[in-house]
Formats: structure tokens, C-alpha cells, sequence
């Protein structure tokens, strides 16, 4: 038997990028051989294994043939007689399908190293069209390799589409559709995943609440980019350069969704977007089994951005209100999560992708100096039960409205 490295990590080393995972093919062994040399079988449907010391994945060569719909709906051949470039025949893209030998010769049956150099990611077979998660992962890579010059080659676009076309996205599961869409936002341009999705018309099947923004407008005054769509992914563009946090680039992928339920005759001006996208939210969520960190912090977003953009208008009183609403005393986080989504809105239009946002340092000031009032002291007062809070709020107010006259006194 021979054991090849391959997919990922071959091709992280081409592209100089750093090799997280290792997986190996087996070519000319079975299950028994591998079982009797101390290899653990972990895969039910493939013949996948763990190395008996470093636990790494060894999977036997094999063949595929479509049997059903969906992702899974594979019978697999993993004969002794299954070669290399057998294996390598049905994975998804060419520059995942090359094999290294431990002495570092490639093999290389469908030019994926050409690929590389030539930044194109492109389809091994036509066989590609036969599993619907190929769609999702491309424009993952498409996401992942963006800022190194990748585009989709033409004809595998074209797949991909045939593929959103067909019905078979239907069945994927929500888990490995929200799986794939958590590694895109972990990406260097998460914008690029749902454009792709976009381009091949897969966005309207797996994104419905997303793809409906595409085509509704703005104020042109505030909104120069003025359709929707454009502008949410040029905001999750913009927070992602100011966060690597995979909750709050959801969150600002969201934020806007409300604007999708405006009616016509009221466009391009959207009142109330903001809480009328809090229902659009949870359906998504709920749908593609988002987590309950990154829904909590979406919907706040949503019902929140309008106040923190107006944020120098703000009463005390709403502000505390506020503060209070996001939890941000037990969650100080939030806040920061929060203005970081709001920045990223303000920065998503165009021509504005550089200015500054001084509503954040504003809020965060009002919320240190709220949070400096002593609970105790208000105790030590004599206050009891409900008057502790209605105390501590009254407090909290005064500082930030002193605050706010110095400040407005300032500018």
C-alpha cells in the first residue's frame, strides 16, 4: 500500500499558507489491513481512519457514484484497485486535488498547481454537479483565497448555478449549510462568500432574508452605493476590517434585513427597518440552526443601530434605557460588539469606508461613567428593594447628562 498527503494541506503549502489539518489516501490497502496495523475506522459511510498515534485522518481511495439527492446521497467503491488519480477524480476542485509522497513528489493529474499560479479555482470533473455542498464550499475558497487574487473559473460558476437550479440545495441540512456559512465569516473577506452565492443564484435558496435586499434603495444622500443588497455586503466588508468576531460580522450581515419588508410606495426611506428585521432574524436563525450568541447579538443590532447612530441626539435617560435593554451591565461586551456593527454600518457606503465614529468613544464614556455609580452609597442611603434601582437609575442619568452638556459644550 501507498500513502499519499492530500487536499488542504498540499495545497496550503503551495499557496505559502499555514497547514492547520493533514489528511492522508491510502491507495491499495482495505478495511481489514488497515484495522489489523492499529488504525481506528471512524467513517460509517467512507472508509475513514485515525492513526493509531497521531490521530490523524487516513482515508482509503475511493470512487463515487450519485444514488440519491443531496450531499449524501453517494455509494462508495474503496477497492484495492482504486488508484490515485481515481481518488483525486472526485474531489471538488483542482487545487484540492493534488497528492504529495512522503519524500515531497506531487502528483498532479488535473493541473491544480497550474491553477495556483494561474489564482483560479476551477471544477476537477463534471461530476462536480452532483454534490449541492460544493456550491457552499467554492465560495467559501472563493472567500478564504480572495485576498490573494482567486477568482471562480467561468464554467465552474456556471455549475454551480445548474446546481442552485436543480432543487438539490433543498436538501442540505441546516447544520452544514450554517457550518459552512461560520468558516466563510471566519474568512479575510466574508463579503466575497455571499456574493458568490449571489452570483450563482444560491443566495435566494439558502439566504432567502439576504437575497431580497438586492434591488431595494436607499437615500442616495446617505446611501451613495444605493441598492440594500450592495451596502450590506460592503458594511460585513467593513466590520470584518474592524473585527475578527465571527458574531458580530453575522450581526452586520443582518442588520439590515428589515429594509426588505418596507413597502415600495414608502422607497427609498425605511422607517422602523430596525425592529421590522427582528422577525426576518429569528426566521434565519432558527432555520439554519445559528447560534443562540450570534442571534442575540444580531437582533440587538438590528433594533439598536438607529439610536447609536443618533447617538449625540440621545437623552440620558434613553441612553441608561439603553444600556439597560443590552444587558451591558452583566454583558460589557455587548456594547463593544454593538458600536463595532455600527461603525461598520457607517463605514459600508460608499466613499465613507475611511471615516471615524465618535458615537462610539462617546457611548463608551457615557457607559464607564454609569457604571462608576456606587450601588452602595445608595444603599447606605436607607434605599430598599425596587427604590435601589429607580435610585441607581436616577444617578446613572445625572452622570451622563453632565457629561453630555460638557461634551456638547466642548464641540
Amino acid at each position: 500500500m501507498k500513502i499519499y498527503l492530500v487536499g488542504g494541506a498540499v495545497r496550503d503549502t503551495l499557496l505559502k499558507q499555514t497547514v492547520v489539518d493533514k489528511d492522508y489516501v491510502v491507495v491499495g490497502s482495505s478495511i481489514e489491513e488497515m484495522l489489523a496495523q492499529g488504525y481506528q475506522q471512524v467513517g460509517k459511510d467512507f472508509p475513514v481512519f485515525l492513526h493509531p498515534k497521531t490521530q490523524q485522518e487516513y482515508a482509503l481511495a475511493r470512487t463515487e457514484r450519485k444514488t440519491g439527492k443531496g450531499y449524501q446521497g453517494f455509494s462508495c467503491d474503496a477497492n484495492k484497485d482504486v488508484s490515485l488519480a481515481d481518488d483525486l477524480l472526485r474531489r471538488d476542485l483542482t487545487i484540492n486535488a493534488i497528492a504529495q509522497e512522503s519524500d515531497g513528489t506531487l502528483h498532479d493529474p488535473y493541473h491544480g498547481i497550474d491553477d495556483i499560479h494561474a489564482k483560479v479555482l476551477r471544477h476537477v470533473s463534471d461530476a462536480f454537479i452532483e454534490d449541492p455542498l460544493r456550491v457552499l464550499r467554492v465560495a467559501r475558497f472563493a472567500a478564504r483565497f480572495h485576498h490573494l487574487g482567486f477568482t471562480i473559473a467561468a464554467e465552474t460558476l456556471q455549475l454551480m448555478t445548474d446546481i442552485a437550479n436543480s432543487g438539490e440545495l433543498d436538501h442540505l441540512t441546516p447544520e452544514r449549510v450554517w457550518q459552512e456559512c461560520d468558516k466563510a465569516l471566519s474568512s479575510q473577506s466574508p463579503q466575497i462568500f455571499f456574493d458568490v452565492l449571489k452570483q450563482s443564484q444560491a443566495l435566494a435558496v439558502l439566504f432567502p432574508e439576504i437575497d431580497a435586499l438586492f434591488g431595494v434603495p436607499q437615500p442616495e444622500k446617505w446611501h451613495p452605493e444605493i441598492d440594500t443588497g450592495i451596502h450590506t455586503l460592503m458594511v460585513l466588508e467593513q466590520t470584518s476590517l474592524l473585527s475578527d468576531n465571527k458574531a458580530v460580522r453575522f450581526a452586520a450581515l443582518v442588520h439590515d434585513l428589515g429594509k426588505a419588508l418596507t413597502p415600495k410606495q414608502d422607497w427609498p426611506k425605511h422607517y422602523g427597518h430596525g425592529q421590522k428585521g427582528l422577525s426576518a432574524i429569528k426566521a434565519l436563525c432558527q432555520r439554519i440552526r445559528v447560534p443562540n450568541e450570534y442571534r442575540d447579538l444580531a437582533l440587538l443590532v438590528s433594533d439598536q443601530h438607529q439610536n447609536i447612530h443618533n447617538a449625540f441626539e440621545l437623552r440620558a435617560e434613553t441612553i441608561v434605557k439603553l444600556f439597560d435593554k443590552g444587558d451591558f451591565w452583566r454583558k460589557p461586551q455587548r456594547l463593544t460588539e454593538l458600536l463595532l456593527c455600527c461603525h461598520g454600518d457607517l463605514r459600508g457606503r460608499t466613499g465613507f469606508e475611511k471615516v471615524p465614529y465618535p458615537q462610539a468613544e462617546y457611548l463608551q464614556h457615557c457607559y464607564q461613567l454609569a457604571s462608576n455609580v456606587d450601588v452602595q452609597s445608595i444603599i447606605a442611603a436607607g434605599y430598599q428593594g425596587s427604590q435601589i434601582k429607580g435610585q441607581l437609575q436616577l444617578k446613572r442619568t445625572e452622570v451622563i447628562n453632565n457629561y453630555k452638556i460638557q461634551h456638547i459644550e466642548c464641540n
